[in-house]
């Protein structure tokens, strides 16, 4: 046995040995770990494709693709007619004036300034002019009794179970909880919805290219509308509420939910976290 250990190459040069096998590990390993992050890449691709219908629909023959919208005739424009008094500075102090509020008063709250506010809504630009939003004005004590049954109970999941220890530490500070009050005290809870897809006038689906987004920038002129308007507002998004609030408020299956917002008065004892917003040289670069 010795004689043969003493003349074997492979064990007279044992440390070779151990080093290849330690470099082919670590290449086999780095091709495996490429490899894995090349196909998520590949899978990320594909789900903002599909999130945003930008992908090419290569089972769709080219002669019944037709253009969702009619041909359109270009105007003249001659540049912003409707200005701010005082302009910039005017928004930003009505926007940095903006609180997300959590208590509402019961005076009641014109729906004509509702309607106007969800309808500067409806002027944000989207993406191919699809306007992949829906509004849904709750007003009933009932229904909003239902969305907070709905909410609540999900959300009590999310507090214990579903959000890691880091978010719900990171929301202690604001001092939020699973119990959302506001959701019956609001006169108004609007529910926004993104349209994932449309439907064209022969019956086919129209895509709704960057419907998210389109309607991220929708919500966003709508709440500086009900700023304007004086009103204030909360953004929500409970999670894994959306198919019972579908459901509850029977709308179809092409709409999925994005945030719900409570719309009224604040209370005269509401209060807010003494938050800071980020200076401008914080969000601002200059190229």
């Amino acid at each position: 046995m010795l004689e043969i250990i003493q003349k074997s190459y492979l064990l007279q040069h044992w440390e070779f040995l151990v080093l290849f096998m330690t470099i082919g590990y670590f290449v086999v390993r780095l091709t495996r770990k490429e490899k894995k992050n090349s196909n998520k890449r590949s899978n990320d691709d594909e789900m903002i494709a599909r999130d945003y219908r930008i992908e090419d629909d290569h089972g769709e023959n080219e002669a019944d693709i037709t253009p969702a919208l009619e041909e359109i005739k270009m105007i003249p424009y001659r540049g912003v007619q409707v200005k701010l008094a005082g302009g910039a500075d005017e928004f930003y102090n009505l926007m940095n004036d903006r609180r997300s509020v959590r208590k509402f008063s019961n005076k009641a709250v014109d729906m004509e300034v509702i309607k106007k506010c969800i309808h500067a809504a409806g002027t944000s630009p989207s993406g191919a002019h699809t306007e992949p939003w829906t509004f849904c004005v709750v007003k009933s004590d009932e229904m909003k009794a239902q969305i907070r049954e709905i909410v609540e109970s999900e959300e009590y999941t999310n507090y214990t179970q579903r959000m890691s220890k880091q978010w719900t530490t990171d929301l202690e500070p604001l001092r939020t909880t699973y119990i959302k009050e506001y959701l019956t005290e609001a006169p108004y809870i609007i529910v926004v919805f993104k349209q994932v897809y449309g439907t064209r006038s022969d019956g086919g689906r129209k895509a709704h290219y960057y419907n998210e987004i389109s309607c991220a920038i929708s919500v966003g002129i709508l709440l500086c509308a009900l700023q304007a308007a004086g009103l204030s507002s909360l953004t929500t998004t409970p999670l894994n509420c959306g198919p019972a609030l579908r459901t509850l408020l029977n709308r179809p299956i092409n709409e999925k939910l994005l945030v719900l917002l409570p719309v009224g008065y604040s209370t005269d004892d509401c209060e807010v976290p003494s938050l800071q917003r980020k200076s401008i040289e914080e969000i601002m670069e200059v190229y």
